[in-house]
């Protein structure tokens, strides 16, 4: 929130003992180190919001050593003094802001302080270029998954939710700040360095090969990616009646079992678009790593990251995240369910409309407890409400995907299958390329179906403790 140009002298130190920290007296105050969000409070920063990232890349796989320049273009929402960058580990080199040096240091975990040799005025854009080194961090999530800068048998893998993209470059590090990139990796000749967005150059000097990218369209930290490795990559330019190009980039030893299923990539997004509205990026596609590289997959932006080749339930699922999650980002990490039920609910969908269960009968079987093979995978359903995981280690639980799905299909059966077809794509248009939270989007359905009553779906199925009666 702007700070206010009559607040009295007592009122702002007050401010700056809340944003942790003055400099350069009553003219402006630090941002905050954090965003409060519930379940990473520290991650983020107050103050500003991030229009565009230029990150410029060196990597040598064989030293494991990562030289980087980020060049982060913002604007301030308030007057500041001092601002944050998350930036774990790296060796920090120089900071400047507006072309001038700017004293920094390092505080707590991750957070860079910077302070600019000039406050900064609230409305204000501006631009601060960190140079910084070293060997990139992997970060152990608190569900015991690992991510960060992985390095690979050839090269290494970035992947950031939620926290690991801060090990790579600095930034304003939550999905409620989203922007553009253009990314440029330097990495050895016969490496390949494939990111987000639309390959912009591609070029080899001096032993090295420079791959820039370019992401046009809003892109929130924890879905870029960097893969460097060998990979066999597979391009087309789309059909030219509303197909978007595809690029692919598959490692060598995926690319047997992998080519069947990602030629359906044009198939799935076509799909998708009758199903939840216009595609919301400039590409599509994919990137295979093999399975002890990666380990899980993700939705990274334009092209989802796999650990070997996918099954095709699991490319409907990071694709459909294109929509609901990528282009629709949540607003805190409470609302992870609005990514993951709805791409769950986008599996059952395709199932049903192409041969296999409806996705009423997926939804019998899991409240009857008969969906996993294991009686403990179909209890843990019920551990909790998909809008309230008990915190961050359960935020990829299975009430956020199964249950989270299941809360769509119950509004599905109370507004019926065409205003429900029209909730999907109504969601996705509303916040396209924005963030949305839960509230956001039980105001849009009953906005949508007026008539309906929503109450037992809310209190019993998106917020409630235990198994919910069936209706």
């Amino acid at each position: 929130m702007p700070r206010s140009v009559v607040l009295a002298p007592v009122a702002v130190l007050l401010a700056c003992v809340l944003a942790a920290g003055c400099d350069g007296g009553v003219e402006g105050v630090a941002g905050a180190p954090g965003v409060r969000d519930p379940y990473f409070p520290k991650l983020g920063n107050g103050g500003y919001d991030v229009t565009h990232y230029g990150l410029t890349l060196d990597y040598r796989p064989a030293q494991r050593k990562l030289v980087g320049k980020a060049v982060v273009t913002a604007r301030a929402d308030r007057d500041l003094s001092a601002f944050d960058l998350d930036l774990k580990g790296m060796e920090v080199q120089s900071v400047e802001v507006d072309g001038k040096p700017a004293r920094f240091n390092r505080s707590g975990d991750h957070e860079l302080v910077v302070r600019p040799r000039e406050d900064l005025d609230e409305g204000a854009s501006f631009t601060t270029v960190v140079r910084y080194a070293g060997s990139p961090e992997v970060v152990t999530d608190p569900d015991g998954s690992e991510e960060g800068w992985l390095p690979t048998a050839d090269g290494a893998l970035a992947l950031g939710e939620p926290t690991g993209s801060m090990t790579w470059f600095p930034g304003n590090h939550h999905p409620g700040d989203k922007a553009t990139y253009d990314i440029t990796v330097s990495v050895p000749e016969g490496l390949r360095a494939v990111s987000n967005g639309e390959l912009r150059e591609e070029r080899v000097r001096d032993g090295r090969a420079v791959f820039a990218w370019h992401v046009g369209e809003p892109m929130a930290s924890y879905v870029a990616t960097v893969a460097v490795g060998r990979f066999t990559v597979h391009r087309s330019e789309g059909d030219g009646k509303g197909g978007v190009p595809v690029y692919t980039a598959v490692d060598p030893r995926e690319a047997a079992g992998g080519d069947e299923v990602l030629g359906r990539i044009p198939e799935i997004v076509e799909w998708g678009t009758r199903t939840f509205g216009a595609y919301p990026f400039s590409s599509a596609g994919a990137i295979v790593e093999r399975e002890k590289d990666a380990g899980y997959a993700l939705e990274t932006q334009n092209r989802p990251v796999f650990p070997g080749a996918p099954s095709v339930e699991l490319l409907v699922h990071e694709l459909a995240h294109q929509w609901y999650g990528n282009s629709v980002t949540p607003r805190s990490w409470r609302d992870m369910w609005l990514n993951e039920g709805f791409a769950t609910y986008a599996e059952w969908l395709w199932g049903e409309e192409h041969g296999g269960d409806s996705a009423q009968e997926v939804f019998d079987l899991l409240y009857e407890g008969e969906y996993f093979d294991d009686k403990a995978d179909d209890d843990a359903v019920w551990a909790f409400p998909p809008a309230r995981p008990p915190d961050a280690a359960q935020i990829s639980d299975s009430p956020v995907y199964e249950r989270g799905a299941m809360v769509l299909h119950r509004i599905r059966q109370t507004v019926g299958d065409e205003a429900f077809r029209g909730i999907l794509r109504g969601w996705a248009t509303a916040h396209r390329h924005g963030t949305a939270d839960t509230a956001d989007f039980t105001a849009f359905v009953e906005a949508k179906a007026p008539d309906a009553d929503f109450s037992e779906i809310w209190d019993d199925w998106l917020y409630g403790e235990g198994k919910p009666d069936r209706a």
